[in-house]
């Protein structure tokens, strides 16, 4: 059976996972890390990095080093989460061409897709080492609360990185489905997914015969651990301040240290009173001056610090509750995901709420990832049972006179699903009528997210003449849309497939493809060379520490010293081939190194 991969593509951290057999596993990296860092940077050589070796560097390299790209995936440049990331990011947020967010990174405008393509192709990298065999496709999960621009954006991540994308589920129902899977449980379950930069609710019923079935979900796309990390930087930020009148954001390189020191604090205080944030060095004033930065963070002030950003996931699950027609008695188990459930504060107000303590039985950081590999065994594996019930996490409708917004499928609606509905409009010598097709909760149409429009002609041109069309939405079970509008009367049918935006172009997607290939070949080659000179180099440190000893055995006769200066001239060349990194010439190298190795061995074994 084809190998089907599960990526968590984290604001913080990603993962990948994968079924051998009936289990479900995470693969750790090289490093034998099962989570790898979402950091992008580009050296001042333009290599690129990713991942741990992106985040050791981050400080000494802030302006070019990329974190919590999700939070701005699929955004418009005007967009409020944009304003904020343009003011606190260390690195530049640039407005892209088609009125999109891209990254400068040493001259060279990157788009978010493409930052998450990065990503996603080291999971790719990390599953195909671990397999020892090539991987094309995946599941990807997504915050349950994302919009169909910033699926599409995810999608789009896929193709630049040569993974495609069979499916994509939202990151809660990932959660459940991991926890539910083989238990063969009847049970409501909430799913608590607090992240490095989204929140999630979802409610779900889980049944014995591996039906999952959302019944609600909700969240907020710009709410999450990052923002824990810019209470605690901008209290730094003003205690440095009142002390010395110096603003540490003013300096890129303090900006990255304080939010390597606030995350650090953190997760300190998860599990410690206190904690001591200790910066020498962090800013110069004048010639030969400069300023340190140390004070103590107790948990209780960081509490206070983060109140209102619990309190506000609080009110989410509140009307998450209401909109799912439950009683919180009616939730039988809470599962926690996400790195920052560890923090006491959440863990108490979760239990608080739902009264009752949250299910210890899942991994906050690896259960997402597995959720997906199980889903992509499912999709793959005809003799799967597993069904699972999504639902759409906005409302779908159009606009109408007055600039409102009228809903069509509301959210929380079972995919997939199909609705219409009939308008009646006044045209007035009009034969054609615009659709327009918005995504959101607000009653004015243009604070929704525009997904797409089409015009219905071949109206009949009458004054004041009225007219019925029905308009129909359908949703499949990947989440696409497509809308059309009849005129009753006449017949005449118009409809559109609703393509959301990443704000790239076909061609971009495709020419960032080839890019990422090109560097896929290289960064292949490039690790090929290195394995063959590692082994090369070993070889020779082996043939050059036994030069003395074969000299002594062999030197005395014109063969052996003629033996002995063909080695000497092959380890120097082989060390220039190493040095010119000329792969082919290495290995030719290589297959003498090993032969010579082998008399050397066979002399002074008989010596």
């Amino acid at each position: 059976m084809e190998r089907v991969i599960g990526i968590d593509l984290g604001t913080t951290n990603s993962c990948v996972a994968v079924v051998e057999g009936d289990t479900p596993s995470v693969i750790p990296n090289r490093g034998g890390y099962k989570t790898t860092p979402s950091m992008v940077a580009v050296t001042e050589a333009d290599k690129r990095l990713v991942g741990h070796i992106a985040k050791r560097q981050a400080i000494t390299n802030a302006e070019n080093t990329v974190y919590a790209a999700k939070r701005l995936i699929g955004r418009q440049w005007n967009s409020p989460p944009v304003e904020a990331a343009r003011d606190t990011a260390p690195y530049r947020v640039i407005e892209g061409p088609h009125s999109d967010t891209r990254i400068d990174l040493r001259g060279k405008l990157y788009s978010l897709p493409e930052i998450s393509a990065m990503i996603l192709q080291e999971m790719k990298i990390i599953a195909e080492d671990y397999l020892g065999e090539p991987v094309a496709k995946a599941v990807v999960t997504v915050p349950a609360y994302f919009n169909d621009n910033q699926r599409q954006a995810t999608r789009d991540s896929g193709t630049i990185a040569g993974v495609e994308i069979i499916r994509i589920i939202n990151e809660p129902t990932a959660a459940a489905l991991a926890y539910g899977f083989g238990k063969k449980i009847d049970r409501t379950v909430a799913v608590y997914d607090l992240g490095g930069g989204t929140f999630d609710i979802s409610v779900l019923e889980i049944s014995s015969d591996e039906v999952f079935k959302v019944i609600s979900t909700a969240g907020d796309t710009f709410l999450g651990g990052e923002d824990f990390d810019t209470r605690i930087m901008d209290w730094l930020v003003q205690g440095f301040l009142d002390e010395h009148g110096v603003d540490l954001r003013q300096d890129r390189m303090a900006l990255q240290r304080l939010k390597d020191a606030a995350e650090k604090a953190k997760i300190e205080l998860s599990t410690q009173l206190e904690a001591e944030i200790n910066l020498p060095f962090i800013i110069s004033v004048g010639q030969n001056e400069a300023l340190h930065l140390q004070r103590m963070l107790r948990r209780e002030t960081m509490e206070e610090l983060c109140f209102d950003l619990v309190q506000r996931t609080m009110e989410i699950c509140r009307a998450t509750i209401q909109e799912a027609g439950l009683e919180v008695s009616d939730v039988e188990d809470v599962i926690l995901v996400g790195g920052m459930t560890r923090v006491p504060l959440v863990q108490r107000s979760v239990a608080e709420y739902f009264g009752r303590e949250p299910c210890k039985g899942v991994h906050p950081d690896e259960v997402v990832a597995l959720g997906a590999a199980i889903q992509a065994t499912a999709l793959i594996d005809d003799r799967s049972e597993m069904l699972l019930l999504d639902v759409t996490p906005h409302t779908l409708g159009i606009m109408i006179a007055g600039g409102l917004f009228e809903e069509l499928i509301p959210q929380n609606s079972t995919v997939p699903t199909s609705r219409s509905k009939i308008f009646t409009t006044v045209r007035d010598n009009q034969t054609a009528v615009k659709i327009l097709v918005f995504q959101g909760e607000n009653e004015r149409a243009e604070k929704n997210e525009l997904l797409g429009e089409f015009v219905l002609t071949g109206l009949r041109n009458a004054p004041k003449e009225q007219v019925e069309v029905e308009v129909s939405f359908d949703i499949n079970a990947d989440g696409i849309v497509s809308v059309s509008a009849k005129d009753l009367e006449t017949g005449l049918k118009q409809s559109i497939t609703v393509t959301a935006s990443s704000g790239l172009t076909e061609e971009e997607i495709l020419n960032m493809a080839n890019d990422n290939q090109e560097y896929m070949l290289d960064r292949r080659a490039s690790e090929e060379f290195d394995a063959m000179r590692q082994e090369a180099e070993r070889i020779m440190r082996e043939i050059d520490r036994s030069f003395h000893k074969a000299e002594q055995t062999v030197g005395n006769s014109e063969f052996g010293r003629e033996a002995l200066a063909k080695a000497r001239d092959l380890l120097d060349n082989a060390q220039q081939s190493i040095d010119q990194r000329d792969a082919a010439k290495l290995n030719e190298h290589l297959e003498a190194l090993k032969r010579t190795q082998k008399i050397f061995k066979g002399v002074l074994a008989r010596a």
